[in-house]
């Protein structure tokens, strides 16, 4: 299956999701590598994650951009060579990447309910009680790891914890939408969040709200 879903958030931000299908043969068709990565797929143990590389190059292209315009900062973070911003992910069958202006960060998770064991070192699980069910607490909490996922993607700040320095607004499902605030390093900044949902995962994707970067 090619390009499973693509999002055109504003004239300067577009988001691409790849379902993987296909054989790693039909991914590495017409995909030229970077030396450096070549040598990171063919060290890579488990074909799943050969695949999901390869798909993400199959993104780049739905993009504009070749392997070769990607590279990464001494923190892993991504960069383009045009000066535009993108933030990468995969998860399991899906990868994702999100291409704009201004500085963003993209996540996807597959909703599971491990998610209800890890959640108090990410959030404060009492803030929860009201949740209906164990279904709809899993989406939610899905969504607020993406969030925050995103949200240090995009600031890629040493130090910067989930639990003690990113807090999520809460939201309705239906809203697809909501903000995150961080305060770290005695700054306050505000981000604006989108997330969907299909085939049991979470996209969350985010960028900062330019009138807060407080002292």
């Amino acid at each position: 299956m090619p390009l499973y879903k693509r999002i055109t958030v504003d004239e300067h931000t577009k988001v691409f999701i790849w379902k993987v299908e296909e054989p790693l043969t039909w991914l590495s068709e017409g995909i030229e590598l970077t030396t450096n990565c070549q040598v990171r797929v063919d060290g890579m143990k488990s074909e799943i994650h050969q695949r999901g590389f390869m798909s993400i190059r199959h993104l780049l292209a739905e993009a504009g951009y070749v392997d070769q315009d990607l590279y990464y900062d001494d923190l892993g973070k991504p960069h383009l060579k045009d000066g535009k911003h993108i933030s990468i992910t995969h998860s399991f069958n899906f990868t994702g990447i999100i291409v704009s202006d201004e500085e963003v960060g993209i996540d996807i998770e597959m909703q599971r309910d491990k998610i209800l064991k890890i959640a108090n070192k990410f959030t404060p699980l009492e803030e929860y009680h009201t949740v209906a069910n164990e279904e709809a607490l899993i989406r939610k909490l899905t969504i607020v790891w993406g969030g925050k996922e995103s949200i240090y993607k995009l600031m890629a700040e040493p130090g910067l914890g989930f639990l003690q320095h990113i807090n999520i607004t809460d939201f309705d499902f239906e809203a697809t939408e909501t903000t995150g605030t961080v305060l770290f390093k005695g700054e306050k900044s505000r981000f604006k969040l989108n997330f969907l949902e299909f085939a049991g995962f979470t996209c969350v994707y985010a960028r900062q709200l330019t009138e807060a970067k407080d002292k």
